[in-house]
Formats: structure tokens, C-alpha cells, sequence
């Protein structure tokens, strides 16, 4: 198995993941955190979005066991807009996403979601349901008291398309979990201003940036390889 998994991910693939690993334990320890909950967390996202990257579903269903986590860390920050939108949107939205991918393989042995082409209604239906949701939220996390209200709206909003886009199995789903990611990092940054525990999380979505933006590169050129590997099967 160790052998196969080798072979799985390409040498840069594995110094993207050892590398962002390295920086959240460094991050950890250097804050001297001793939330080893927070750690292990953040070395799960990682390896999560490394299996997505690759379009994996094993990356998707890691996604529901970090979103479950990091609902439970917001809930510690009174983020309550990160802590409802990934235990009420996210989490259940990847799961969702599980499904459409193992749904939907480009190959049996379900190593690789098939990639989709969307349509101009798929764009104005997301968005149009993100700029319902968000609007609602805005409201809720308002009369919840929610610190840095404007941020964790700007957040649910952004969670929300990427979510979508990763259902749909499109590449602009890395895209928008790359938007997510600035204003995760944004949104500890004001938090580690009281806390230094809270740098690690910092590191960890800055980690989690990178990833998604390899995801983005890796996704596009899947979809193009996809499309010249289902050419011979059209004009057959």
C-alpha cells in the first residue's frame, strides 16, 4: 500500500503535503499550543485537500470529518458564522459532494472524479443562492453577536460557492475555497491578536491556500486530459 500511494502522488505532490504538514507543526510549536485537537485538525485539512487536488474522493470524505472539527474550534472563538455554515452548509454539502462524486468517477476504481463542464445556469444559480443564503446570514450572525460580523459574512458567502462548485465538480471550486481561505486567515489574524494559540489556525489556512491553488492547476489540467482521453470514445 505505501508503495502504491508512491506512486499515487507525484514528488511534488508529496513536498506540497510534507511541507504544509512541517509548517502547521512548526506553527504549533513554535506558539507552544497545547491543543493537540487543533493540530491534528490541521494536518487532516491537509491531507484532505491533497486527495481533492487530485479529485479523490477520499479528499471529499475527510472534508466532512474537518468540517465537523472546525465548527467545533469557531464555536470556542464565538465565530458562530464559520461554526453554523461548516456544521450546517458544509459539512453536509461535502457529504452531498461524496455522493456526486462516487457517483460520477472518470475511471471505476474511483480515483478521479469525472470533471464537468457547466452551463451559464449553473453560474447564475449559485450565485443567486449564495446572495440568498448570505443575505440571511447576515442577519442571523448579526443578532447572534458575532465577533468581525462583516468578515464572517464575506466567509459564508465565499464557503457557499465552494461548496456548490465542489458538488458540481468544477475546477473553479478550488478558486473559490482559495477566496475562502483569505478571509479564514484574515479572520484568525484578528483573532490572534488576543490569543496566540489562535497563529497556528493562521498558518494552517495560509497552508490550506496553497493547496487549494495547486487544486485549481491540478483540476484544469485533469479536465483537459479528460476531454482528450473521451475524444477517441466520441468520434468512435
Amino acid at each position: 500500500m505505501k508503495r502504491d500511494i508512491l506512486h499515487y502522488f507525484s514528488p511534488f505532490e508529496i513536498l506540497l503535503w510534507t511541507g504544509s504538514v512541517l509548517a502547521v507543526v512548526l506553527s504549533f510549536v513554535l506558539c507552544k499550543n497545547t491543543d493537540w485537537l487543533n493540530l491534528a485538525g490541521s494536518i487532516l485539512g491537509a491531507t484532505a485537500l491533497i486527495f481533492v487536488s487530485k479529485g479523490n474522493v477520499i479528499g471529499q470524505m475527510l472534508c466532512v470529518v474537518f468540517a465537523a472539527y472546525y465548527g467545533f474550534v469557531s464555536y470556542g472563538q464565538h465565530y458562530y458564522g464559520e461554526m453554523i455554515t461548516y456544521l450546517g452548509m458544509s459539512a453536509p454539502m461535502a457529504l452531498a459532494a461524496v455522493i456526486s462524486w462516487l457517483r460520477h468517477p472518470f475511471r471505476e476504481d474511483h480515483a478521479e472524479v469525472e470533471i464537468r463542464s457547466l452551463r451559464a445556469g449553473h453560474y447564475a444559480a449559485v450565485f443567486l443562492l449564495a446572495a440568498a443564503v448570505t443575505t440571511g446570514f447576515w442577519f442571523l450572525l448579526g443578532a447572534l453577536g458575532t465577533e468581525n460580523l462583516i468578515w464572517s459574512t464575506v466567509s459564508v458567502a465565499t464557503s457557499f460557492v465552494a461548496v456548490s462548485f465542489t458538488f458540481l465538480r468544477s475546477p473553479l471550486y478550488a478558486l473559490a475555497y482559495a477566496c475562502n481561505d483569505v478571509v479564514l486567515i484574515v479572520l484568525w489574524s484578528l483573532a490572534s491578536a488576543k490569543s496566540t494559540e489562535y497563529i497556528a489556525l493562521v498558518v494552517c489556512f495560509a497552508v490550506f491556500l496553497a493547496l487549494d491553488l495547486y487544486g485549481l492547476c491540478n483540476w484544469l489540467r485533469m479536465k483537459r486530459q479528460q476531454r482528450g482521453d473521451e475524444a477517441p470514445k466520441r468520434s468512435s
